[in-house]
């Protein structure tokens, strides 16, 4: 009676065990996903948004004033 024997190691491999690979992309893609966000997100925290100022012709004004 031949027997083989389980070996814990061949479970452990990501080339192997499709469940532990996806598991393990799913958990990097939402790491990855979650630091782009934090990280976008506290730039814009830091540097705000700055209102530009732009020039308007004085006839384009809301009250214009004509030569």
């Amino acid at each position: 009676m031949s027997q083989e024997l389980h070996t814990p190691e061949a479970d452990k491999d990501i080339a192997t065990n499709w469940v532990t690979s996806s598991r393990f992309i799913f958990y990097v893609t939402i790491f990855a996903l979650l630091a782009l966000v934090v990280g976008n997100c506290s730039k814009v925290f830091s540097s705000g948004f700055k209102k530009p100022t732009v020039e308007v012709n004085t006839s384009s004004q809301y009250k214009p004033e004509y030569k």
